[in-house]
């Protein structure tokens, strides 16, 4: 018997080709036979083994890069594993990717619902980390993403790639929790939650020791009551003309007392530089693009200025909106964004998708008078309610797991 039911693991696609155009119809195209775990306000996950998988581990083969069609999965009995298994003891936290690991946005909106679960369930830390894309198989995160998850969980994450597994053998795990979905399906309380865990590790881990002394920040000394921080890009979606922008920030900083401004480009700072810069920041200004995904690591309630360049409201879709909803998601306060009218002009139709590709690329100009009222409106809203914010520089919390 027990022969018998190892040859009867029937291995599947890890990517379901009838899925691959629409992959959030059906269940999904990535592991499509198999349901999640879905409970009203917490995110979706799969669990093996349990009750619904009548307590069969899950198994995977293959280790394609460039076709998920030739990576499989399959369940199994622990006692009656396929033959020539290797069986992985311990937790594995297997991530779904439909976009990449390597960009920092992208990459954290897949991890993170590992870190709710890592909240809801003793603050259990993976032995292991699957990576996927499309169903094949990546071997890193971005260097960004690396260091936060070793924040959070204490250890560099191993990331698994099974060189040392014979070709095509596969593989068991003891015990793996599988993400196929982001933060979607997560009510924003979790949300906030799980932010407020990864701010305090990061902090922890990059030994912050605020309590009113004065920091220093790439290179430059901070101790205003009130952090105004450019966070600024390079090439794609920058400024124009940086100097005549900073400019108009430096100017109403200077009006109010205490306000301290910061500029730096993210590509300059280190992982600690960077949580350290946000940690001094009440006031984000930044262009769109993944340097925002560093909200999280400010204080509670802290402003969001949001820059685009011309052609995104049209023609981006819903996604220009991610940080719109991540600053709500981690209990931040966006205070809207500007989009500029001018710019390099598309010589295709609106709709066509090429367009598109040339805004992507594309700078930001600046209005002086509307840069000036708005930064003094969103500085005033800051000191107004300086005094009645719920967390202060030096408070972090205990990053505490329920």
């Amino acid at each position: 018997m027990a022969e018998k039911l190892r040859e009867s693991v029937t291995f599947l696609p890890l990517k379901d080709a009838r899925f691959a155009d629409r992959p959030q119809e059906g269940h999904t195209w990535f592991m499509s036979s198999m349901y999640d775990t879905h409970v009203e306000g917490e995110v979706q996950y799969q669990h093996f083994p349990a009750e619904s998988s009548k307590g069969r581990v899950l198994c995977v083969k293959g280790r394609d890069t460039h076709d998920g069609s030739w990576n499989y999965y399959a369940l199994a009995w622990p006692k009656t594993l396929p033959a020539n298994a290797t069986f992985m003891r311990g937790l594995t936290f297997v991530s779904y990717n439909h976009y990449h690991y390597d960009n920092i946005w992208h990459g954290l909106s897949s991890i993170f619902p590992f870190i709710s679960w890592h909240q809801r369930n003793s603050c259990r830390s993976p032995n292991r980390w699957v990576l996927y894309h499309w169903g094949e198989l990546q071997f890193k995160m971005s260097p960004w993403l690396n260091n936060l998850m070793e924040a959070t969980f204490g250890k560099q994450p191993h990331i698994e790639e099974f060189d040392k597994i014979e070709e095509n053998s596969p593989v068991c795990f003891e015990e793996a929790v599988v993400m196929r979905h982001n933060e979607g399906g997560m009510s924003r309380q979790r949300r906030v939650e799980a932010y407020d865990l990864l701010r305090c590790k990061a902090r922890n881990y990059c030994n912050m020791k605020l309590g009113g002394e004065i920091e220093e920040v790439h290179g430059k000394k901070t101790n205003g009551i009130v952090g105004l921080t450019m966070f600024m890009r390079r090439g794609a979606r920058s400024f124009k003309n940086d100097s005549a922008v900073i400019e108009i920030f430096q100017r109403e900083c200077n009006k109010v007392e205490g306000c301290s401004l910061m500029v730096a480009y993210s590509s300059n700072l280190s992982f600690c530089e960077q949580v350290k810069l946000m940690s001094l920041t009440d006031i984000l200004v930044s262009p769109h693009g993944a340097q925002l995904t560093n909200m999280f690591l400010m204080n509670r309630n802290s402003r969001i200025m949001e820059f685009y360049p011309k052609g995104w409201l049209k023609n981006a879709g819903v996604g220009q909106y991610v940080y719109r909803w991540l600053a709500s998601w981690s209990g931040m306060r966006y205070e809207g964004a500007w989009r500029d009218q001018d710019g390099e002009p598309c010589p295709y139709p609106e709709e066509d998708r090429r367009c598109m590709s040339i805004y992507k690329r594309s700078k930001i100009g600046y209005n002086k008078t509307f840069f000036t009222e708005w930064t003094r409106n969103v500085l005033r809203e800051v000191i107004t309610t300086r005094k009645l914010e719920a967390l202060s520089k030096n408070s972090f919390g205990g990053c505490a797991c329920s």
